[in-house]
């Protein structure tokens, strides 16, 4: 047989059998890393900007951060959605439509990234000016978002892969593929604002380059793989039950997470409403948010990729106790990290400013955010599980009512009235608490009745 090509029918880690809570933290330590990574690499564009330019190129740049979240918001979504249908086929072992699965996921999340791409880059002016973005800050913010938006093609096609990656249980290349990319976004910050004095437009081509390079390199992966995970670039066509699989999934969950972003661009413009100080140690406190929130969204990673294969090998009871100990570890993680916060604040906002008037502004956020990212392990783990089980558009109706209508509300309401980063920020535990309430009934109801046997 040595002159058969033979191809491996193993993409990874095999999540249905043996300990849950030794296998989730292994897979999710890397994807993690990784998702730690990104953030820091993307913090370096702030940091740089604050410390090499100025306070209002800060400002700049972080006022695009709601609208940068929107966007790769949906793109994540997307991917969580080739996440689970991989997952499952891989549980269910499908070979063969997994296989029209990762074709097809290619080719939609790369006209999903171009699509995005384009709307970044023709909508820029009019999506900053509804923020109400400060008039000495937008030139900046509009450069920094165009620029940016050129690489939401190659952002599209890295969530593609890390989404087959991971669903496999690898979760390890991805992470040594965005190092790497990393590596090469904080050099390029570094040579284009301080070497070439380019401010936000150096740290913007700084991550576009860094993001294509990462594509190129986990494309370069699934092409070679030997496995049912690989890429074959010369069958790559449009399977119609593959994309209407992917798109019931990826679609709601890209806009629940669209939704979030949303929700927060009226909290954005609230804080707009104060001076460029308060905006600029908004923007610098707001990074410790998306460090927090990517560590723990690796653990809902995990509860949807384990709730995915072992929905397909049929095994509810593993399933149940997937979502469980997802939350248990995404609800010590927040823990842990919302105090180190709290009491390293300070120190954590001077590496991005050395303005004390914007450190104090952004202590304001971190003394009531430090606390609230815990209640968020419920609501999100909770969505992450009934993803995992093929169900999604219920929760993205949930999370329009419990956060995106109750914010918006909160901010003509209870904001209007008192005016202070306070009464803005408590919205988000408030929001969280009651959306996930209404998240783990719908999960529970939703898990009670679900026949695992002879489902796709």
């Amino acid at each position: 047989m040595s002159g058969i090509k033979t191809e491996n029918t193993s993409c990874g880690m095999d999540m249905t059998s043996g300990s849950l809570w030794k296998k989730i933290v292994l897979f999710s330590i890397p994807l993690m890393m990784s998702q730690v990574l990104e953030v820091l690499f993307n913090m370096s564009d702030v940091a740089v900007v604050g410390k090499f330019a100025s306070y209002e190129a800060l400002g700049a740049v972080g006022s695009t951060t709601i609208l940068v979240t929107l966007f790769t918001g949906f793109l994540i979504g997307m991917g969580c959605g080739v996440n689970v249908i991989v997952a499952r086929q891989l549980g269910a072992r499908q070979h063969k439509d997994l296989k029209d699965t990762i074709q097809t996921a290619f080719i939609l999340c790369l006209i999903v990234g171009i699509i995005v791409s384009i709307i970044c880059i023709s909508c820029a002016h009019l999506l900053l000016n509804l923020l109400n973005t400060k008039e000495e800050l937008i030139d900046g913010a509009m450069l920094y978002f165009r620029i940016y938006a050129l690489g939401m093609p190659a952002m599209a096609v890295y969530n593609f892969g890390n989404a087959v990656m991971s669903a496999g249980g690898d979760t390890k290349r991805p992470l040594l593929y965005l190092f790497i990319a990393g590596i090469v976004n904080v050099c390029l910050n570094l040579i284009f604002v301080i070497g070439f004095r380019l401010a936000e437009q150096g740290v913007a081509m700084a991550s576009i380059i860094s993001q294509y390079i990462s594509a190129t390199l986990i494309m370069t992966n699934l092409l070679r793989r030997n496995d049912v995970c690989k890429l074959h670039l010369s069958q790559v066509r449009i399977n119609k039950n593959a994309a209407k699989a992917i798109l019931m999934l990826g679609i709601p969950a890209g806009i629940q997470n669209a939704i979030f972003a949303i929700a927060n661009l009226f909290i954005q413009t609230g804080v707009n409403s104060f001076d460029s100080v308060m905006v600029s140690g908004n923007s610098a406190a707001a990074n410790f948010d998306a460090l927090i929130y990517n560590v723990m969204s690796a653990f809902y990673t995990a509860c949807s990729s384990f709730m995915g294969q072992n929905m397909g090998a049929g095994n509810k009871k593993r399933m149940l106790h997937s979502y469980f100990i997802s939350i248990a570890y995404s609800f010590c993680a927040a823990g842990i990290l919302g105090t180190v916060l709290f009491v390293f604040g300070r120190q954590l906002l001077s590496l991005f400013t050395s303005e004390p008037a914007v450190i104090d502004a952004g202590m304001a956020r971190i003394k009531i955010m430090a606390f609230s990212y815990a209640v968020s392990a419920f609501m999100d783990a909770s969505i992450a599980a009934s993803r995992g089980i093929g169900k999604s558009v219920g929760p993205t109706i949930i999370v329009i009512s419990g956060s995106c209508v109750f914010r918006v509300a909160w901010v003509y309401t209870i904001f209007a009235y008192f005016h202070s980063i306070p009464s803005l920020y408590l919205v988000y535990v408030f929001s969280w608490t009651i959306t996930a309430i209404a998240e783990i009934a719908y999960f529970a109801y939703s898990f009670k009745h679900l026949n695992v046997r002879g489902r796709y």
